[in-house]
């Protein structure tokens, strides 16, 4: 079973670059040891408390899901379940006119994706989903993970999505050779290790797998200033990468529910 990667499609036009929306501090962190910016702190008491009284986040997108239509015959509805970095694509312009739906929220880990699944991805009756997490996981958002702990995780919610006749599809993470705001941590290499594991287990399971990675990794193992301004979120240089990857994979997920 062989993954979507950047050989398989016409190289993406780069986009103009433009600042991200959010900076880091304010909407990551992570309680690793060591000197953090001053923001991180603020980041993190609101942070902590958020997860005493709604961990899996199920109000973010409450409302929302409650409104939303059931798809229409033919329809080949699309769910994007993610962290910030899913939640600051614009989907609407990636992909004009597909019934597609963003489902990210800043800072989650796959353990607060795994709660709140059921609400924001089954619930929707979607073809497809698309999971792409582990990035707030290697910077300890909800605590330590190892990798074999995001992978349970990840199988948890490609097990909800198979049982209900949800095609996966699995994302790697992307690169970082840093964190800005949690220097103590050195993610390159257990991203490395995290994505072997997503790739093997999607081949196991015969689920699509995307290889953003290898599309956008520097020397470093990192996103390339032209990719990113802080080293983890995509700038629309960026996405315009990802968007005919993720659209290749999300074809061949549909292939699949018919073959």
């Amino acid at each position: 079973m062989a993954g979507i990667c950047a050989q398989a499609l016409p190289q993406a036009q780069q986009a103009a670059i433009t600042p991200g929306t959010q900076s880091p501090a304010a909407s990551q962190g992570t309680p690793a040891n060591g000197p953090h910016p001053p923001q991180y702190y603020v980041w993190k008491k609101a942070h902590d408390a958020q997860l005493l009284v709604d961990f899996g986040g199920l109000g973010r997108f409450k409302e929302a899901d409650a409104k939303l239509a059931a798809p229409k015959p033919g329809e080949n509805r699309v769910v994007f379940m993610g962290d910030s970095i899913t939640e600051d694509w614009k989907l609407e312009n990636s992909f004009p006119g597909k019934p597609y739906l963003n489902r990210g929220i800043s800072g989650q880990t796959s353990p607060q994706m795994l709660v709140r699944f059921r609400q924001d991805v089954i619930d929707l009756n979607p073809k497809v989903v698309l999971i792409m997490t582990g990035t707030n996981d290697i910077m300890e958002n909800t605590g330590p993970m190892t990798v074999e702990q995001s992978g349970e995780a990840i199988a948890s919610m490609a097990d909800l999505a198979t049982a209900n006749k949800i095609q996966v599809v699995l994302c790697s993470v992307l690169p970082s050779s840093e964190f800005a705001w949690s220097p103590a941590l050195k993610p390159a290499p257990r991203i490395v290790e995290l994505n072997a594991w997503i790739r093997q287990y999607a081949a196991e399971k015969g689920y699509v797998y995307i290889d953003y990675y290898s599309a956008m990794k520097d020397e470093r193992g990192g996103l390339p200033p032209a990719l990113s301004d802080d080293g983890v979120h995509p700038l629309p240089a960026g996405f315009a990468i990802m968007a005919p990857l993720a659209q290749a994979g999300i074809e061949e997920a549909l292939k699949r529910r018919h073959d």
